[in-house]
């Protein structure tokens, strides 16, 4: 079975840094993308980035660019988002999904790409 597990998550003040890994099993961890999305009360699911693990191609959305950055240790099966100068408004539940898709560009971003999701880790931003 595939699985993915999201952990890392907590309560910080706004300017502090989290990282969050995500641990996959039961695929070749090599051969698919795992994108981080997060969902707010009230909100849609938005996509915050993304790697393509066949050449390491990263993706991140415009609110996080320069903030965040993923990256994944092979030999660990896991990807790690870590997120720096945070603020209130990346308050969320964080999921790690995987899925198999061709176009990254017009695919990391969207929910409906990947086709298996970890529980969520709770990531709450204090003013």
């Amino acid at each position: 079975d595939v699985q993915l597990q999201a952990s890392g998550g907590g309560l910080v003040q706004a300017g502090g840094s989290l990282r969050l890994s995500c641990v996959a099993s039961g695929f070749t961890f090599d051969d698919y993308p795992i994108g981080w999305f997060r969902q707010a009360p009230g909100k849609e699911r938005e996509g915050v980035s993304c790697i393509n693990r066949s050449d390491g191609s990263t993706y991140y959305a415009d609110s996080v660019k320069g903030r965040f950055t993923i990256s994944s240790d092979n030999a660990k099966n896991t990807v790690y988002l870590q997120m720096n100068s945070l603020k209130p408004e990346d308050t969320a539940v964080y999921y790690c999904a995987s899925g198999f898709f061709l176009n990254y560009d017009r695919s990391w971003y969207l929910a409906e790409s990947f086709g298996y999701w970890g529980r969520g880790t709770q990531v709450t931003v204090s003013s």
